[in-house]
């Protein structure tokens, strides 16, 4: 645990020296009385110590007072932005609030505040730094684009603090961060000068031998390269003079980090590196003559010295996406040495080394296309002194259009706006999204129809008993998700539609028929199907009974002749009717039962699917072509036309025993679209033992839920209590058994 900050003698003297500094920067800036009320904060919070240190031991307040110098002096913010860092270490601390912050400083500040906090709380969902994803998730979550610009020079800050401090593991992993997310924002700006201390720092420390190799060797050599830099300049400041162009020239060593990239790139030693130094040429002109004096700098130079094409690059013409402009000539000097010569503008230089802060005083360059548009246009809005009030009108376009969501391990995946659980399972692979029942996402459970957020942190559940259907092609947006949809319930039609042919091939054979396949096709087009697909698909999913095929099939093989006692059912003589509304008004009523329980021998009987009776429930029984019986509800919703075309065949029957047993039954809830609801109805299935939950499927439409519980349960006084139970959850409207 960090220890908590008391001031030492020289951290109080610093801090007093440091915020002097800050205060006579930003004075102009400040409203009358932001400074006491400031200072007045920042005393209090002294005093109280209540701030801690962080983990490398440093003191919060003083980094707090160096990163606002580093925003100013770097990047060019005022007012805003450095009363939001120097409050940070307070609301860190829950010392005081946003709320409050707004109220004292204004909304600005507040907003700026809020999208610190925000960023911090994805950190804690320990995202992997090193994805693109997460620098572009990193945007969209700040808001405010003032926040990313702070946390850039926060890190440079505290790259610059930690050289002294023994957490390795620390430096490690800030230094790692740097190279891979805060060096990329920082050059996406334009910050160049940021950009090249947070890589020589990070290789400082994460490649401590290679790092202090180069810079012993620069040294050694520097000299020497003073001289060649001295010699070189020379006659081009001689024929610049002589042409009335007013200029200054500086020679410019590479980056340790440049280097060392460019010896692995090379795979050489550092005497291998030629181009270890770059010319630059800064002119000062009006802004109407810029390309015509860099241009004729360009000929003077090649007039003098030998070019390499190849190495030209003119961003002159073209500017770079990050606003970026020069023009990079390399030239054959003396002693037969290639030398990079950078031409270019007072301007030009401001805006290469500051990036954004140079754009409070320059027109920025509009650049091309998603991010780095949206980047670059926060140049245009600087500009202006209303700039830092339009900005929350400015939001990422990107954001719009794309989310970006976290797996359990960190990884961020990128989505468009409205994607699904479901379109995430299938990113994943073919086989989670075939699976998929549903998510947990912030550890919440959902269903696959959920819809995805940006920051959200999404673990997919999968189910063996789960496959994919076709109403799925409307839940999700991706076409990657669609295909494979597709692909896969081909796959399962396919595989379905042949072990239902065999199933039926089978069952055919057993009962001693015939099957033929011309008399096969009639039956399904008498059952009203076009294709075999869909008869076998029917039949795999039990929306179709096998009884009525072998029916129909029959009826077509006899020529409609209708099945009596003396055909292949003769066992339907044993049994009678259970009652007259079952009972055709041409056959008498026996007492015989049929009596449903585990002592039955020598009766082959299955419960039906199309009601799915269970133990308490009024039934009976009907006697199938093969001599089996299924075993039906009383309320069947096939009762009637049983009881008109096949009244012989229904038997009286009862259970016996107790329910011990198991069944399944399917319940249909209807309900307000509250939070929780469905949590609240799932729990109470949950808590009794006694009941399993084996598949749950939610629809949500204009705030209202329409869900199929298939529960596993005992019997019909279980399920009676269920259901009075579930009907007093809040916003249920309708619960009832199908």
């Amino acid at each position: 645990m960090t220890e908590l900050l008391e001031f030492t003698a020289p951290e109080r003297e610093l801090a007093l020296q440091l915020y002097a500094e800050l205060k006579d920067k930003i004075i102009s800036t400040l409203e009358p009385a932001d400074e006491e009320k400031l200072r007045s904060h920042l005393m209090e919070l002294i005093s109280q110590n209540i701030v801690h240190r962080n983990v490398f031991g440093l003191n919060p307040i003083i980094t707090a007072v160096q990163t606002a110098l580093l925003v100013v002096d770097e990047i060019g913010l005022r007012r805003d932005a450095v009363i939001a860092v120097l409050l940070y270490p307070s609301i860190e601390a829950e010392y005081t609030t946003i709320d409050e912050v707004s109220e004292n400083y204004g909304e600005s500040v507040g907003r700026i505040l809020h999208g610190l906090l925000r960023i911090q709380e994805l950190y804690k969902k320990n995202p992997v730094i090193e994805s693109e994803n997460f620098r572009n998730l990193l945007l969209s979550f700040a808001e405010d684009m003032r926040v990313i610009l702070i946390m850039i020079a926060d890190r440079v800050n505290l790259m610059r603090q930690i050289r002294d401090s023994d957490n390795e593991a620390g430096k490690r992993e800030v230094s790692e961060e740097a190279a891979y997310l805060y060096a990329p924002l920082a050059h996406k700006l334009g910050l160049y000068k940021l950009k090249s201390e947070l890589e020589d720092l990070s290789l400082k420390y994460l490649e401590h031998d290679a790092y202090y190799m180069i810079r012993e060797k620069l040294n050694a050599t520097k000299s020497a390269r003073d001289a060649y830099i001295k010699n070189f300049i020379a006659p081009i400041e001689k024929k610049l003079i002589e042409a009335g162009l007013k200029f200054h020239m500086k020679g410019r060593t590479k980056s340790i980090h440049s280097i060392w990239q460019k010896m692995k790139k090379q795979k050489c030693a550092f005497e291998g590196v030629y181009d270890l130094f770059a010319i630059r040429i800064i002119i000062d002109c009006p802004i109407e003559k810029e390309k015509q004096q860099c241009w004729q700098t360009f000929a003077l130079i090649t007039d003098m010295y030998t070019s390499n094409p190849k190495r030209m690059r003119d961003w002159l013409t073209v500017p770079k996406t990050n606003g970026y402009e020069s023009l990079h000539i390399t030239v054959l000097g003396p002693e037969q040495k290639w030398v990079e010569v950078q031409i270019r503008t007072e301007r030009m230089d401001d805006i290469a080394e500051r990036g954004v802060a140079a754009h409070w005083r320059y027109k920025g360059v509009k650049a091309e296309g998603g991010m780095d548009e949206w980047l670059n246009g926060i140049r245009q809005m600087l500009e202006e002194s209303s700039g830092i009030e339009a900005m929350d009108q400015f939001k990422m376009d990107l954001y719009d259009d794309e989310i970006y969501v976290f797996t359990p391990k960190g990884d961020l995946l990128k989505f468009p706006k409205g994607a699904t659980v479901l379109d995430m399972a299938y990113h994943i692979h073919s086989k989670v999204g075939s699976a998929c029942t549903g998510a947990r996402i912030n550890n919440k459970v959902v269903t696959f129809r959920q819809e995805l957020h940006s920051g959200d942190q999404v673990e997919i559940i999968t189910s063996s008993t789960q496959y994919p259907k076709q109403e799925w092609l409307n839940i999700v947006k991706t076409s990657r998700a669609k295909a494979k949809i597709r692909l896969a319930l081909k796959e399962t039609q396919q595989k379905e539609a042949l072990l239902v042919k065999e199933m039926l091939e089978r069952k055919f054979r057993n009962r001693k028929i015939e099957q033929d396949e011309s008399l096969m096709m009639r039956t399904m087009k008498k059952l009203g199907y076009k294709e075999a697909s869909d008869f076998y698909r029917d039949i795999a999913r039990e929306t179709l009974e096998v009884q009525t095929v072998f029916d129909k099939y029959l009826e077509l093989q006899q020529g409609e002749k209708v099945i009596t006692g003396d055909n292949i059912a003769r066992s339907a003589e044993e049994f009678t009717l259970e009652d007259s509304k079952f009972a055709n008004p041409n056959t008498q009523v026996a007492d015989d039962v049929l009596v449903i329980g585990k002592d039955l021998k020598g009766v082959d009987y299955q419960l039906a699917h199309c009601c799915n009776p269970i133990y308490g429930d009024e039934v009976f029984g009907f006697v199938t072509v093969n001599g089996g019986i299924k075993i039906h509800r009383c309320d069947c919703p096939n009762a009637p036309e049983m009881r008109r075309r096949f009244g012989y065949r229904v038997v009286r029957a009862r259970w016996s025993g107790k329910g011990s047993s198991q069944y399944a039954i399917t319940l249909r809830i209807i309900g307000n679209d509250d939070l929780g609801i469905v949590n609240n109805l799932t729990s109470i299935i949950s808590k009794d033992e006694r009941l399993v939950l084996r598949s749950i499927n939610i629809d949500s439409n204009d705030g209202l839920f329409r869900g199929n519980l298939v529960i596993m349960i005992n019997d019909n006084t279980r399920l009676e209590a269920l259901i009075k139970k579930l009907r007093t959850v809040k916003g249920v409207k309708q619960v009832e058994r199908i």
